[in-house]
């Protein structure tokens, strides 16, 4: 589709992870030697944890996921000790209010709590509250791996995905996103198709990212609706059906979308997949640009020649109420671009 691309979700522990179970206490040695995992803090770098994750602990961040409180069970063992220390994620930061986040999270993880599990290699990932250790954080994802948690199956995806604390493995990763995907964890669906479309640690199978795409879709992922989308407008993976392809770039544009809407502007003003509608097009793509995307000013130039004075000022007004709709949800917002 041009100068756009498709993109996957991809996040790792802090917007992206979590668990269940009870275990012993383990020295750190053994923490250490997990899965070869790096411990060097370097190997924690911002491409793998992003800062806005701290304020989000409720639900996702920017590059790795967190346990969200909806997976709560309040009778479970660790449930009480999760809440608090996401209580502490959630107050003005600072060393001290990080350190009390660590500490619980710490007490959920060892009874077996599974989304304290997660939240925990997110700060032990981090090194919020506490020394960076990548090896302390793949442990804890393991656990919750174990309890077959979906959140800790896609943030061991995303590991080994970006090479966070691990060899880079897309195979590896693959094999975590399909675990992920099969338990129905719309983000590793996302990235599995994204995977399969690009050949990445699998065979290329444009029929499978397809397949996938269309799940994380129907969920509602913005990205995973503009990836088929995509798929659709070229003919990759199944047929080439342009009104399909419009369909899909309109539910990702209606969530807030920029590179829908910019394929959305684009369609409707060449009458591809729908009728000829130049204002609306204008619409669409003012609303991309007022969003800080200007790829299509030459198209809104040409447009504004075409368009009456009082359609231009209808159209301003809709991309004025386009541009402050919200911005696609996650997992669409935790893509990587190719």
């Amino acid at each position: 589709m041009n100068s756009l691309t498709r993109t996957t979700s991809s996040s790792l522990v802090a917007t992206r992870f979590s668990v269940w179970g009870s275990m012993a206490l383990l020295t750190a040695s053994v923490l250490l030697r997990t899965a070869s995992a790096q411990t060097n803090p370097a190997a924690t770098g911002d491409h793998c944890v992003s800062p806005a994750v701290i304020p989000q602990m409720v639900r996702e961040g920017n590059s790795v996921r967190v346990s969200p409180s909806t997976h709560l069970v309040s009778q479970q063992a660790g449930a009480h000790e999760n809440e608090k220390a996401i209580a502490f994620t959630q107050a003005p930061e600072t060393l001290r209010t990080l350190e009390d986040a660590h500490r619980w999270f710490e007490k959920a993880a060892r009874k077996g709590y599974a989304p304290a599990q997660v939240n925990l290699a997110v700060l032990s990932f981090a090194g919020w509250g506490t020394p960076p250790n990548a090896g302390t954080a793949l442990y804890w994802l393991r656990e919750a791996a174990r309890q077959q948690y979906p959140l800790a199956y896609f943030d061991l995806g995303i590991l080994f995905l970006r090479g966070c604390g691990v060899r880079q493995d897309a195979h590896e990763a693959f094999s975590w996103f399909e675990r992920g995907a099969n338990a129905g964890d719309t983000a590793a669906q996302l990235n599995l198709g994204y995977l399969y479309d690009q050949g990445l640690g699998v065979a290329q199978d444009r029929a499978q990212a397809a397949l996938w795409y269309r799940k994380a879709a129907e969920i509602g992922a913005a990205q995973a609706q503009y990836n088929l989308a995509d798929l659709y407008a070229h003919g990759e993976g199944v047929p080439r059906d342009e009104r399909l392809a419009f369909a899909w770039y309109q539910k990702a544009a209606l969530q807030g979308h920029t590179a829908a809407r910019l394929m959305l502007g684009s369609m409707l003003a060449g009458g591809r997949g729908t009728e000829k509608d130049l204002p609306s097009a204008y619409a669409w793509l003012s609303a991309a640009a007022l969003q800080g995307d200007n790829r299509a000013h030459a198209s809104l130039q040409a447009l504004e020649r075409q368009l009456t004075p009082e359609q231009l000022a209808q159209s301003r007004m809709r991309a004025q109420s386009l541009a402050r709709s919200p911005n696609p949800s996650i997992p669409s917002e935790l893509a990587f671009l190719h």
